[in-house]
């Protein structure tokens, strides 16, 4: 009988342990643990192209580089201040918050690493080089896909772009990223 009663309150205690850090921790055990969650963070949906096809292989090297996870449902509409470093999510231009999928709104990928947020997207090397030569009031026009004028992959810092406009386009939309200077230059 007593042995019954340990095994009982041994029960209850794990129980409790797993409510208490359900509801306590930044890292949410019960969206890691579902199997409905790991379902849903697949490559074949999370950030899927708009025509279907699997995430760039590029883009997906890029985060596992950057050991990036997706966001979880839970941290679905989560201001980016309030997101740990190491996601990756959407946004348009604004970046107030992240959205776990990318969705129908052709928007930009947003990474958070290193306690810095990033742009990610697609642009022409033409305008890629602008960027790494550290030219100032320069734009980049920017795709949130690979596409014609818009092959090679990059990020920037939020911080370097002043303006950032979404444009309509055949495809969705593109996105005009205005820099005006980058904070590492001036003097």
């Amino acid at each position: 009988m007593k042995r019954w009663y340990l095994i009982i309150v041994a029960l209850g205690l794990v129980i409790l342990v797993y409510f208490v850090v359900r509801w306590n921790s930044p890292t949410n055990f019960a969206d890691i643990w579902s199997k409905d969650n790991r379902a849903k963070n697949t490559q074949s949906d999370v950030g899927k192209s708009p025509d279907g096809k699997a995430v760039p292989r590029e883009l997906l090297k890029l985060r596992y580089s950057q050991q990036l996870r997706p966001l979880t449902d839970r941290e679905d509409g989560t201001k980016i201040q309030d997101l740990p470093n190491g996601v990756y999510g959407f946004a348009m231009c604004n970046v107030l918050s992240l959205s776990a999928r990318r969705g129908n709104t052709f928007s930009l990928e947003i990474h958070k690493h290193d306690g810095i947020v990033y742009y990610v997207g697609y642009a022409s090397d033409e305008d890629i080089d602008k960027y790494l030569t550290r030219q100032k009031n320069f734009h980049i026009l920017t795709s949130p896909h690979p596409g014609e004028g818009a092959s090679s992959l990059f990020e920037i810092p939020i911080e370097f772009v002043a303006k950032c406009e979404e444009r309509p386009s055949k495809n969705g939309y593109i996105f005009d990223l205005f820099v005006t200077t980058i904070p590492e230059l001036q003097t």
